[in-house]
């Protein structure tokens, strides 16, 4: 009996500690539900497809432009800065899962070279911290190092990301050399259209589901939303289709639609990019033997300048002779 009681106690703190945390999460960030990079986590090994595409696409449907900004090259074993800019209009608002409007979140995934990966925080030069703030970064999945998610973030405050990256070193790291190497990212603002099981978000365009005549649009009850009835022209049935709170209505009682006819105005504001970057891993010993190159070149034309003086000075002294 008192095992019983104990167990369903530790249970109930359980469940009042998470139900916290949620109504926390909830008050911090109002507009991130149904964004998680989870989603991705969980339904994808590698983040990127062999086509090249970022798998965050198959969720946020629309198109919109990112872009990342790295140093041309870098030093093995040194911190460098990667920059993902998430450009979007910061007045408009989103359809947030519960039909109301919210500000935009952001996310980003950055897809780093083998050996290259998220900097420690006592390798992070203190100037970088500071522009770094609270901002927490994850790992796409254990023994992935090279492949960093992020969000989602308040988009007001965060429509830039830095992330702090640690080159190898292939004095130490065999797997690691100096070369040319890609960087890819993915940057999304706003919710996604479609959830992984293939079923849609309120963030989409609902369309009629039959080709017929609008007999009834009613609103739902508790949930909110609407029950829109279709007496179809082709048979003598009626189909109902539902469409959640949030995307507005285009169409009217006794209003004939054609199968696929949009019903709702698109709500979606936000949007998927993705792009890429390359940094070149150097090798300092190159760098320090085009310096002494760079450097006897100039010495070279110092020493033929004083010789060209020399001969000139020579010259008018046989003149004058």
């Amino acid at each position: 009996m008192r095992r019983r009681i104990t167990n369903n106690w530790m249970k109930s703190c359980w469940i009042l500690s998470l139900a916290l945390s949620i109504g926390f999460a909830e008050l911090n960030c109002p507009s991130v539900s149904n964004a998680y990079p989870i989603f991705a986590q969980q339904n994808y090994e590698n983040p990127r497809e062999a086509t090249g595409r970022i798998v965050c696409a198959n969720c946020h449907l629309a198109k919109k432009p990112v872009d990342i900004e790295a140093p041309q090259s870098v030093l093995p074993d040194t911190v460098f800065e990667a920059v993902v800019k998430i450009p979007y209009d910061t007045q408009i608002k989103q359809v947030l899962s519960n039909g109301k409007k919210g500000g935009l979140n952001v996310g980003a995934v950055l897809i780093l070279p083998d050996g290259f990966k998220l900097a420690p925080s006592n390798r992070i030069p203190a100037e970088i911290k500071e522009k770094l703030g609270k901002l927490s970064f994850q790992t796409y999945r254990p023994g992935r190092e090279n492949v960093i998610v992020v969000g989602p973030l308040p988009g007001k405050l965060y429509s830039e990301i830095l992330f702090p990256i640690l080159s190898p070193d292939p004095g130490t790291d065999k797997e690691a050399h100096f070369f040319k190497y890609p960087i890819y990212v993915g940057g999304n603002r706003g919710r996604g259209q479609i959830y992984p099981d293939g079923s849609r978000s309120n963030n989409t365009v609902y369309t009629a589901s039959a080709a017929g005549k609008v007999k009834r649009i009613a609103r739902r009850e508790g949930k909110g939303g609407y029950e829109i009835t279709i007496e179809e022209s082709s048979e003598n049935r009626e189909t109902t289709d539902i469409v959640p709170p949030g995307p507005e209505l285009i169409v009217s009682e006794g209003e004939f639609v054609k199968a696929d006819q949009p019903l709702t105005s698109n709500p979606n504001v936000g949007g998927f990019g993705q792009g890429e970057v390359e940094v070149v891993l150097q090798d300092p010993l190159r760098i320090q033997g085009l310096i002494a190159f760079f450097a006897s070149v100039v010495l070279a034309q110092i020493f033929l300048v004083l010789k060209k003086k020399q001969f000139e000075k020579v010259q008018l002294a046989e003149m004058d002779f």
